[in-house]
């Protein structure tokens, strides 16, 4: 396995995470992490719910665990009957039965009849595109101030150009779930890089396998399945290994994989120097914003060793 902290310089101490063997689906590449786990964080499913839209870019949230502090997931949007749907602009942390509500929240609708389904009540990871803005905005009270990167996004995709996130989530969601099937979650990962195409899209770190698996679904299809998605290469025919006996296809496969393994190497971005910025904390646990000339996002220490980091492609 490669050594994360060979791959990526940040002002926290990475040593102990490495990187499996990667796999791609199509345009999208996963690399999986492996480290040390950090038990006792509610997961963001099964332990962190929505408690209430108060109106346009007010949405409250509750750690409804009688144990344990949650770490929000930065860019998390949630899906509710009967309301305009949001999502954060920042990661947070909830300690047991704490309600809070959100003012800054960007509404990711901009007309009521761009209601996204309600019925399944998911969630989901803002698109890498729309990260570097929604976290420029975190603290800005203005539940339109996304609808023009909205817009932005799906006319670059063919769509109308309106402030309606879910004609990409909702209406494209059956081909955006095909990643998730595609790639495999594998036992004990915690964590993955991403890839659309041959360029660096994300990383994502969370505490223990649980809290990754319960976010895998929103980050492989959402969060960076819409870009790999667009950037889907047209269908080929598989150029077939050269071998002429089992143990010649196995050299081959592996030499396969050792090739793409390398590849990860030039596709991270050349400069990955990053600033930090504490934004709250909660006992131990302290939760700093990040940016770089080519990377931000957030990050959740504890002693000076991540406990949580989502950090994200800046175009």
């Amino acid at each position: 396995m490669t050594r994360l902290d060979t791959l990526v310089r940040a002002p926290v101490d990475l040593a102990g995470y490495r990187l499996g063997a990667p796999q791609r689906a199509g345009a999208l590449t996963m690399a999986p992490i492996f480290g040390p786990e950090r038990p006792g964080i509610v997961p963001p499913r099964s332990g962190l719910k929505l408690s209430r839209v108060a109106g346009y870019g007010n949405v409250e949230l509750h750690n409804g665990a009688a144990s344990g502090v949650a770490i929000v997931p930065l860019h998390i949007g949630y899906i509710q009957e009967g309301a305009q749907n949001h999502a954060l602009c920042s990661a947070a942390l909830l300690g047991a039965g704490e309600k809070r509500m959100f003012a800054d929240a960007c509404c990711v609708q901009a007309a009521q009849g761009g209601y996204l389904e309600g019925r399944d009540q998911w969630f989901f990871v803002l698109p890498r595109e729309l990260r570097a803005k929604a976290l420029q905005l975190r603290g800005q009270v203005g539940y339109s101030k996304l609808w023009p990167e909205i817009a932005q996004l799906n006319s670059r995709y063919q769509l109308p150009a309106r402030g309606h996130l879910e004609q990409i989530l909702s209406r494209k969601r059956a081909v955006l779930t095909q990643f998730r099937s595609r790639l495999e979650l594998l036992p004990g990962q915690l964590g993955a890089v991403f890839f659309a195409g041959e360029r660096f899209a994300g990383l994502e770190i969370a505490p223990d396998p649980r809290f990754f698996a319960e976010l895998w679904m929103p980050l492989v299809c959402f969060a960076y399945g819409v870009a790999a998605w667009q950037a889907e290469p047209p269908r080929t025919e598989a150029e077939p290994f050269d071998a002429d006996d089992l143990a010649g296809l196995r050299a081959a496969l592996d030499t396969s994989r050792e090739t793409a393994a390398g590849q990860l190497n030039s596709w991270m971005p050349a400069d990955t120097e990053v600033y930090a910025v504490e934004e709250e904390r909660y006992l131990d646990l302290r939760l700093h914003t990040l940016t770089g000339v080519e990377l931000a996002g957030q990050l959740v220490t504890e002693h000076d060793r991540p406990v949580y980091a989502s950090l994200f492609a800046v175009d």
